[in-house]
């Protein structure tokens, strides 16, 4: 994944939008450019880091089973990820409390 920040400051630019798209397409890189001052693309940078981060530990979550189904033991341990949406509510953690 390759992010382009500061896209605010245009006037400031180092590397052309198409060069770095360029460089993205050829390493097999996501390519996005943000604007945290004007919060242009962060919400999706995030959104979009969160949903690699789970599909590659989905992987290897059924990499895992497939292995355990062949006899082999498990090599990679998965857990489940609870990434929330718009629509979805966290959990609330329950508190434990300590008495003497």
């Amino acid at each position: 994944m390759l992010i382009g920040n500061k896209t605010d400051l245009e006037d400031q630019r180092v590397v052309s939008t198409e060069d770095a798209t360029e460089f993205a397409q050829k390493e097999g890189l996501f390519f996005l450019e943000t604007a945290a001052l004007e919060s242009t693309n962060v919400e999706t940078a995030f959104v979009t880091v969160l949903t690699q981060i789970f599909n590659v530990v989905n992987k290897k979550t059924l990499v895992a089973r497939d292995d355990q189904s062949n006899g082999n033991p498990a090599s990679l341990a998965g857990k489940k990820i609870l990434v929330p949406g718009p629509a979805q509510v966290i959990p609330a953690k329950s508190r434990m409390y300590c008495t003497s």
